[in-house]
């Protein structure tokens, strides 16, 4: 059957079983759009307000789905709208393909109109990408892009197709999914029993957990582990909802912002079993002290990160979930009662947020939307102090829970991503936590919210600042408070009704708590800002390059 490229595109996506599309049309795939209008019973296409909230919007979608998120955006400006979403996704290993239309071949390299070297661009920040040349490798290059998308480590890919090779003809026959790549190695039964053999003499041990460990679903075998040796665990803000947030094995966060009794755990363990983490530089903020007194066994799908950041005493490669199932038959089953209470003494110095009668606090509205709403619940954060306050606090116990921006730090990434969590678990409360510096950049996207019928509640924590830099200044730089300090004057309530939405102010926690409610029975997208003093700080926080010897908690 001879059909043309663009049916070629779509057909095989249906072969990939999507479901669901994110982007925005314009000239250079004109035909695809045209071929998926004979197709729209069975693909929803979502057409964002910008590229970029396409590309969060899929992200979002595979974060909280576990399946590959795709993106449609045309040349030019469509193409590079879609670059910090790209970035994004790469950062934390989400599985992505991205699809651009470009010039038409005879008119590349001649400066044509939205004509833009995407392949060039987006080689840094992509697992792979692709440009076709010839229509015939059409279909197998897409079917390529989400099996490396998908496999080992995963991650956005991105496939650019020059408009004239759309309107070819071309032999086309439905295929099957390319079967994994197993392009990374396996843990060797020696190596599983010198790392269960660590375990089992060590007394003091901590097993620190991240994004990995979701993306391999290894969770029921991570929990097996923990529970059977009696480790205390830390993760990652990747990895929150990996852990069951009340076990008492628990000890929460790590890093910059992550709790006291983790941090100093950390640095007093003998042992510390990293799973599926690359020893970032908000967690092993001075990386030649980080858990100095330990060996440090680390395990990653990913060879690259083996000794990247951390050098380890034992390095091993496989995927998370394969070795924790090979681990665990040989690790011995302990109390470790000495370790624990030593930990549960380490605890009696977490930092506990102040509550307030006349203010708003930030922890108090996240733990009342979580309580609220439950387990079943799906948060989704911009990037800034709202973002730490909601990873601190949030309770997540189920893994793709939590949806936030780990390794780039994006603002703006909230509301697309929160969309495609939407889209992705229709059945599921979706909460988009935000600040007002991160809102203003994405607040665009509550029109295509709204004309989708894909219901948001948006929380605003509005102090009027850029809260996490101003934080710095006042802890770092003296109080100069540099382009930080903003005046706002919109109408939050207003702006969210002229997009469509509801809106509601609120200025007490009374009022948040009966606004929260009828935002939960609302037929539509809900903004609530909530006001919150501007001098309100994340702690603790450990500087940039120190260690928990500098922790600040006040």
């Amino acid at each position: 059957m001879r059909i043309r490229g663009a049916d070629v595109i779509i057909r095989t996506l249906i072969d990939e079983g999507v479901k669901t599309v994110f982007g925005y049309p314009g000239g250079a795939v004109i035909d695809i759009y045209d071929a998926l209008y004979d197709y729209k019973d069975q693909i929803r296409h979502i057409r964002t307000s910008h590229e970029q909230g396409a590309t969060h919007a899929a992200d979002g979608f595979a974060r909280s789905t576990g399946e590959t998120g795709v993106v449609i955006a045309t040349s030019g400006p469509g193409a590079t709208n879609t670059v910090t979403g790209i970035a994004t996704a790469y950062m934390d290993s989400i599985p992505m393909v991205v699809i651009t239309g470009n010039a038409s071949r005879n008119l590349i390299g001649k400066d044509s109109f939205q004509e833009i070297d995407i392949i060039g661009i987006t080689m840094p920040i992509t697992k792979h990408n692709f440009v076709i040349r010839d229509v015939k490798y059409l279909q197998d290059t897409i079917r390529r892009a989400f099996m490396i998308a998908s496999s080992g480590r995963k991650g956005p890919v991105v496939v650019d197709v020059p408009k004239d090779i759309m309107s070819e003809l071309t032999e086309y026959e439905p295929k099957g999914k390319l079967k994994y790549e197993k392009n990374y190695e396996s843990a060797t039964e020696e190596e599983i029993k010198k790392v269960a053999e660590c375990i089992n003499k060590s007394k003091k041990p901590i097993l620190y957990c991240g994004g990995g460990v979701t993306a391999s679903g290894a969770f029921r075998e991570l929990r097996e582990l923990i529970h059977k040796n009696s480790i205390p665990a830390c993760n990652t803000i990747m990895g929150i909802g990996v852990l069951g947030y009340e076990d008492d094995l628990n000890l929460g966060m790590l890093g910059m912002h992550g709790r006291v009794s983790s941090n100093f755990a950390i640095a007093e363990c003998d042992l510390l079993i990293a799973c599926g983490v690359r020893f970032s530089d908000r967690v092993a903020l001075n990386t030649k002290k980080f858990a100095k007194n330990a060996t440090i066994i680390h395990m990653d799908i990913d060879k690259s990160e083996i000794d990247k950041n951390v050098i380890a005493d034992y390095g091993v490669v496989g995927d998370i979930k394969d070795t924790l199932t090979k681990l665990c038959p040989h690790v011995k089953e302990q109390k470790r009662e000495d370790w624990i209470n030593e930990i549960k003494e380490l605890r009696k110095e977490d930092y506990v947020p102040q509550e307030s009668r006349e203010l708003i606090k930030p922890h108090s509205v996240i733990q009342h939307i979580s309580k609220r709403l439950g387990e079943d619940m799906i948060f989704v954060t911009d990037v800034g102090q709202h973002q730490m306050w909601t990873a601190q606090y949030s309770g997540r116990t189920k893994p793709r829970s939590f949806l936030t921006s780990g390794g780039l730090g994006t603002m703006g990434y909230g509301y697309g991503a929160a969309m495609g969590a939407k889209l992705g678990n229709p059945d599921r409360h979706v909460v988009h936590i935000t600040g007002d510096g991160s809102f203003n950049m994405n607040f665009n996207e509550i029109l295509t919210s709204v004309n989708n019928d894909i219901k948001i509640i948006t929380v605003v924590m509005d102090n009027s600042a850029l809260g996490m830099v101003r934080q710095w200044q006042h802890l770092l730089y003296n109080d100069r408070y540099s382009a930080t300090d903003v005046k706002q004057t919109t109408d939050y309530v207003k702006l969210a009704e002229a997009l469509g939405a509801i809106g509601y102010n609120c200025e007490t926690f009374e009022e948040f708590t009966k606004a929260f409610e009828e935002a939960i029975v609302a037929p539509k997208s809900v903004v609530i800002k909530v006001g919150i003093d501007s001098d309100e700080r994340v702690f603790p926080m450990i500087p940039a390059g120190g260690t928990v010897d500098d922790i600040i908690v006040e």
